[in-house]
């Protein structure tokens, strides 16, 4: 017999739906997952089957075979194992499979059936939502985040058994809140007051001009002088963030796993540091998993590079094309990723 479930995933920062197809045939037992999974989702066969079980339900039997597609695209992390879970549960109508195809699935499967959260979960449900889904089956820790999303509808699960109860009609149903009033908290200070600056007037005036104008910044002056404390306090004067650019922040942060234990959304100018020896993939983001780096950490804010002259020449060249573009082009033999890296640079550095 054959189910179908639905899920999501990332491409760079951008949702996409992603079908769970599982089929059961005669034959020896045997589970298997195809559609290029990576290690981690390919490792959920054992998490699944043990949350299952722990769970009171019967694992199907037979030769079961699980395909993710589109097929050409690589899946990774532990966030399909809900839908999978869910899918291998109507194949014996365990669940009704008809009112499975109405939700999206995301979440990990702790062995006893509960439910972890996921990272990336923003992108992933206005993806779905651009693709014509509006009710979402979630881990509970991701609610605040999630909740940002609006005109869907969301079932906060704290288990498998929770999952089961929802597609079957029990569940229970919060509706997402409006964010926009949260926008309105812009707190100026968060990363200084540039009113505690006590003299100063020449480098403060430099940096209101750069400020109003949206220029890079380099402060020269000998340590200690208060090139830092001037630079940490230009978040704090720049306008608030617009609901769309808070947004882009938000899921920025939420695909690097840095949303933070509150997973609302990022109401300030982001402001980050990166230490003299960072290397340039962690900088411009990469790596055999991409994920987005630094420069795209501070878009829509302020990218500090404190001590200039300390980094390396490579790693100061690959800023070029971000400062002229404000996007970074990640090409890997999995696909090309786009990171946004509309950023205000400041750098100092000694005489």
């Amino acid at each position: 017999m054959l189910s179908r479930a639905f899920s999501a995933a990332m491409h760079g920062i951008d949702g996409y739906i992603v079908g769970i197809e599982a089929d059961s045939s005669a034959g020896t037992p045997a589970f298997a997952i195809v559609g290029l999974p990576d290690r981690a989702l390919g490792e959920s066969r054992d998490r699944v089957r043990a949350a299952i079980f722990n769970s009171g339900f019967a694992f199907p039997a037979g030769r079961l075979l699980v395909n993710l597609s589109p097929a050409d695209l690589r899946k990774e992390g532990p966030g399909f194992d809900l839908a999978i879970a869910l899918a291998l549960l109507a194949i014996d109508e365990q669940i009704p499979p008809a009112e499975l195809r109405g939700f999206i699935a995301l979440g990990e499967l702790a062995l006893d059936g509960s439910l972890r959260p996921v990272t990336g979960l923003l992108p992933m449900l206005l993806g779905a939502k651009n693709a014509g889904f509006t009710s979402f089956l979630i881990p509970r820790g991701n609610l605040d985040e999630a909740s940002l999303v609006d005109g869907i509808e969301l079932y906060a699960l704290d288990s498998l058994a929770d999952a089961v109860a929802t597609v079957a009609g029990n569940g229970q149903r919060w509706r997402k809140r409006s964010t926009t009033p949260e926008l309105q908290r812009h707190d100026a200070a968060a990363h200084g007051d540039l009113a505690d600056v006590r003299g100063q007037l020449a480098s403060k005036r430099a940096l209101e001009i750069a400020a109003a104008g949206g220029h890079n910044l380099l402060f020269v002056g000998p340590p200690g002088c208060g090139k830092t404390m001037l630079a940490r306090r230009l978040p704090g004067i720049l306008p608030p963030m617009t609901l769309n650019e808070a947004l882009d922040v938000t899921k920025i942060y939420s695909v690097a796993g840095v949303l933070g234990s509150e997973r609302g959304i990022v109401r300030v100018r982001p402001f980050r540091f990166p230490h003299h020896t960072i290397s340039h993939v962690a900088l411009v983001g990469g790596g055999s998993n991409a994920r987005p780096g630094e420069i795209s950490l501070a878009h829509n804010g302020v990218l500090f590079l404190d001590e200039l002259p300390e980094f390396s020449r490579s790693t100061i060249e690959v800023l070029r094309q971000p400062l002229e573009e404000g996007i970074v082009t990640i090409a890997r033999a999995a696909g090309s990723f786009c990171y946004p890296a509309r950023f205000q640079l400041v750098a100092s550095m000694n005489p």
